[in-house]
């Protein structure tokens, strides 16, 4: 499985403008999100960990999933956190013809009321993201520059532990995904990530 644990600027030309890689900080935040959800077990779980450390986060939400399990959804919100767009059906931009994909946009924001988005595996064509930035109720594009590689099923959670360890900085923006497929890295790595940052002095802010 091939992706880039860090965004490097060379990879960014390839996107289109305004769209969020990080969020400078002279202050020692981080901000986490988790893709691909609302799941009613590991959710759940997520949001528990987080409570402990007083954390918030950002929770790139695909509809689908959202219509399935809208008390989980409720939760999130609940608690504190903030939620995003990921489509209706965690379809892939550069695959999917532009109407339908933005179709899909539109479908998921009928139950996900956010200006913040996500595109499923950070693919995004120019015109797609321009659409979406100028459209009525314009979104934020938030990408990241840490992947923690929770999906990736050919790694150990240590491992994943250390894509987070080794590169995160104030205004990091990372990845999990409170997915089946992510779960027994997600579990490690997310433990480890709020217990040492929390103990080097950052806090945990979702992205407003």
């Amino acid at each position: 499985m091939r992706y880039i644990v860090t965004s490097p600027w060379w990879l960014r030309i390839f996107f289109p403008g305004n769209i969020i890689w990080n969020i400078p900080s002279k202050e020692k935040i981080i901000y986490l999100t988790f893709d691909d959800g609302p799941h009613p077990e590991i959710t759940n779980l997520v949001l528990d960990e987080l409570k402990k450390y007083k954390a918030k986060a950002t929770f790139f939400c695909v509809g689908e999933n959202v219509v399935f399990y809208p008390e989980t959804y409720k939760k999130i919100l609940t608690e504190g956190h903030r939620t995003g767009n990921h489509t209706h059906n965690h379809l892939n931009g550069w695959e999917t013809d532009n109407k339908t994909w933005l179709q899909n946009v539109k479908e998921a924001s009928k139950w996900i009321d956010s200006d913040l988005f996500r595109p499923p595996y950070g693919k995004i064509r120019p015109i797609q993201a321009k659409i979406l930035r100028e459209s009525t109720k314009p979104y934020r594009i938030i990408m990241w520059n840490i992947i923690s590689g929770d999906f990736d099923i050919s790694i150990s959670p240590e491992q994943c532990w250390q894509n987070v360890k080794k590169h995160t900085k104030p205004g990091s923006i990372i990845v999990f995904h409170d997915s089946e497929k992510a779960l027994p890295r997600l579990r490690f790595a997310l433990k480890l990530t709020l217990e040492y940052f929390t103990e080097k002095g950052y806090r945990f802010e979702a992205i407003t």
